[in-house]
C-alpha cells in the first residue's frame, strides 16, 4: 500500500483539526466533515476537502478517523457514513469514548467489515497542532500499515496496547492517564484559590516546590492559564474535561473502585460551566472555588 492515503476525518474541533491539518502536510488526501460546517471550513486553505455528510467524507476512504465528543456521538456519525462506507477500510476511533462504547462500536465495525482501531490520542491543542500527540493503539497487526502513516502524521509516538481493539485497552489506559490530568488540574485550581483565600503569593508557593519532587511542568503550565487570563482558545475544554471525568468514575464503579478526587473534579467542571467557562480551558474549573468570580 502506498504510504499517501485518503483519510476521512469525521469532527474537527480542537483536536480533529489539528490532526488534519498534520495529515495534509504529511501529503495525504483529506476529507473533513463536522456537524458544525463552518468549523470545517478554514481546513480548505490548508488543502483539505470539506464534506457536507459523513457519507460524502468517508467515499473512497483507505482510513477513516473520528474525533468527535463521545461514543453514542461517535455511533451517530458512523451510522450516516455507513451506506459509504467500504469493506476493509481502516477505522481509527480516536474519540475518548470511555469503556462501555468501545465494544458497541467495535460491533458496529465488525457488522460494516471495517478493520477497528481503538486509538485514542494523549496531548492538548499545542502537541496537536505540533503533530505531536501520543497515540494509544489496539487493534490487529494485520492492517497496521494503513494505520502507521496516519500515527505518523499526528503524533510522534504510538503506544501499541493490544491486538484486540475490541478489548478497549487503549481507552482503558487513556481514562487511566486522563485520571492523572484532571486531578493534577483540580489541585492547581485549589492551591491557587487557596492562596487567594489566605493572601499568599502564589509565586512563594512556586518558589518552595521549585526544581523538587513536588513540582512540575503541568502544575506550571495551568496556573500560567489561570494567573494570567490564558484560558481561552482552550486545549480541553470544560464541558470535555467533565465529560472524562464522568467516563473516569464510572469505569471505577464498574470495577469496584470508588474515585473520590475524579467525581470530585467532575463537579468542579460541572459548576464552572454553569458559572459561564464551559468553553474555556479545563483550568477554568479554578473558579468553582468561589461563588462568584474573584477579582483581579
Amino acid at each position: 500500500m502506498t504510504d499517501k492515503l485518503t483519510v476521512s476525518v469525521l469532527g474537527t474541533g480542537i483536536m480533529g483539526a489539528a490532526m488534519a491539518r498534520n495529515l495534509v502536510r504529511a501529503g495525504h488526501t483529506v476529507r473533513a466533515w463536522n456537524r458544525t460546517r463552518a468549523k470545517a471550513e478554514p481546513l480548505a486553505a490548508d488543502g483539505a476537502h470539506i464534506s457536507d455528510t459523513p457519507a460524502d467524507a468517508v467515499q473512497g476512504a483507505d482510513v477513516v478517523l473520528t474525533m468527535l465528543y463521545d461514543g453514542p456521538t461517535v455511533l451517530e456519525v458512523m451510522r450516516e457514513a455507513a451506506p459509504a462506507l467500504r469493506t476493509g477500510t481502516a477505522w481509527v476511533q480516536s474519540t475518548t469514548a470511555g469503556t462501555d462504547a468501545v465494544g458497541e462500536l467495535a460491533g458496529f465495525a465488525r457488522d460494516h467489515g471495517l478493520v477497528f482501531y481503538d486509538a485514542p490520542v494523549l496531548g492538548t491543542r499545542q502537541p496537536a497542532e505540533a503533530g505531536q500527540l501520543t497515540v494509544l493503539a489496539a487493534g490487529p497487526s494485520d492492517g497496521r500499515e494503513a494505520v502507521t502513516p496516519v500515527f505518523d502524521a499526528v503524533g510522534s509516538r504510538t503506544l501499541w496496547t493490544g491486538e484486540d481493539g475490541a478489548a478497549g485497552s487503549a481507552s482503558r489506559l487513556k481514562l487511566v492517564a486522563n485520571s492523572w490530568v484532571l486531578a493534577v488540574t483540580a489541585a492547581t485550581g485549589e492551591v491557587l484559590a487557596l492562596a487567594r483565600a489566605l493572601d499568599v503569593d502564589p509565586q512563594k508557593f512556586f518558589d518552595l516546590v521549585a526544581g523538587g519532587g513536588l513540582d512540575m511542568g503541568y502544575l506550571r503550565a495551568k496556573a500560567d492559564a489561570i494567573l494570567n487570563d490564558r484560558l481561552t482558545p482552550p486545549s480541553f475544554a470544560v464541558t470535555t474535561a467533565e465529560k472524562d471525568a464522568r467516563l473516569i468514575v464510572r469505569a471505577g464503579e464498574q470495577h469496584g473502585v470508588r474515585l473520590d478526587v475524579a467525581a470530585a473534579a467532575a463537579e468542579r467542571l460541572s459548576r464552572a460551566a454553569a458559572q459561564g467557562h464551559a468553553d474555556e480551558d479545563m483550568a477554568a474549573a479554578y473558579f468553582a472555588s468561589f461563588d462568584e468570580k474573584p477579582a483581579s
